[in-house]
């Protein structure tokens, strides 16, 4: 017997099965690619067609089998708070602004988790569309001493590889990037990231802008995995622009492109494979640029 593994959107989009002779192996099925387009703005860009995009993997460009402008497909967001911005931040406006980005983002269909982190990270209310609980769980945030962005992203990541398969998946986090207490490094936090097939929305809050007066480290990890999984990084230089990036998050998630593509050559079972999307027009693109193959089955 024959069968495919599905890639992208956290599993497979649809089995195809074959009787034979030999032995059971995996082949590689739809891989899908979200893609968010804006213009010079910063404003996303509706109502392209297929036409305008071209995909390749690993140089090899590649056919558009499945394209869904402007996808509806239900999202399942973790929602990560660094504690130790309480520390120095205005907190009761972060409470507010996390609230307003819950109750606007979470539509039917989709679900929400709230974590805090600092030296350890721990998950305040668990997927939901429940927007008062959610809520209630934001203004449960507790100032912390340290900010452990490696074990937010690898411990966020795993809670939505265990989400159910055919939906979005996003992390937003918000921090002052100052890693500092993580167990987890660096290259966990990129790989789980891509395994999880979730897109990265970064908020960096800086408590001062010279880079001589601040640990940066976070801040060029978080930059390198986005740029990896898809997403966005925003820095902000004063807690009312919070809301304001709340908002475009929430605006790119609802006007983006779905793209789906069955890899040819066929790729070795437990390989990192590179993608590349161009899109017509004076526009920038952000999407997952690598995905993990499934490892070979005996």
């Amino acid at each position: 017997m024959l069968f495919a593994a599905g890639m992208g959107l956290g599993g497979p989009l649809g089995a195809q099965v074959q009787e034979s002779a030999r032995p059971l192996r995996v082949q590689t099925n739809l891989v899908t690619i979200l893609a968010s387009v804006t213009d010079g703005n910063g404003r996303p860009v509706p109502d392209l067609t297929q036409g305008a995009f071209a995909l390749a993997e690993e140089g090899v460009p590649q056919k558009i089998e499945y394209f869904e402008a402007q996808t509806s497909r239900p999202v399942d967001i973790v929602l990560m708070v660094d504690a130790s911005l309480s520390a120095f931040k205005d907190r009761k406006f972060e409470e507010e602004a996390g609230g307003h980005f819950i109750q606007r983002v979470v539509r039917s269909g989709d679900t929400l988790s709230v974590f805090e982190f600092s030296e350890t990270v721990t998950e305040l209310a668990g997927f939901s569309d429940d927007v008062p609980k959610l809520e209630a769980a934001v203004r449960r945030i507790a100032p912390g001493a340290g900010t452990s962005i490696y074990d937010a992203v690898v411990l966020g990541a795993r809670a939505l590889e265990r989400r159910p398969a055919g939906r979005r998946r996003a992390i937003v986090l918000v921090t002052d990037a100052g890693e500092t207490t993580s167990s987890s490094q660096f290259e966990d936090a990129r790989r789980a990231a891509i395994a999880s097939g979730a897109l990265l929305y970064s908020i960096v809050i800086r408590p001062v802008k010279s880079e001589s007066g601040r640990n940066t480290a976070g801040e060029h990890a978080l930059i390198t995995i986005t740029d990896s999984v898809g997403g966005a990084l925003f820095i902000l230089d004063e807690m009312n622009q919070l809301e304001e990036m709340f908002g475009r998050i929430d605006r790119e998630l609802r006007t983006q492109y779905l793209l789906g593509y069955y890899p040819r050559p066929e790729p070795p079972p437990g390989s990192d494979r590179h993608v590349h999307l161009d899109v017509q027009g004076n526009y920038t693109v952000r999407y997952r640029k690598e995905y993990f193959t499934p490892a070979a089955r005996e």
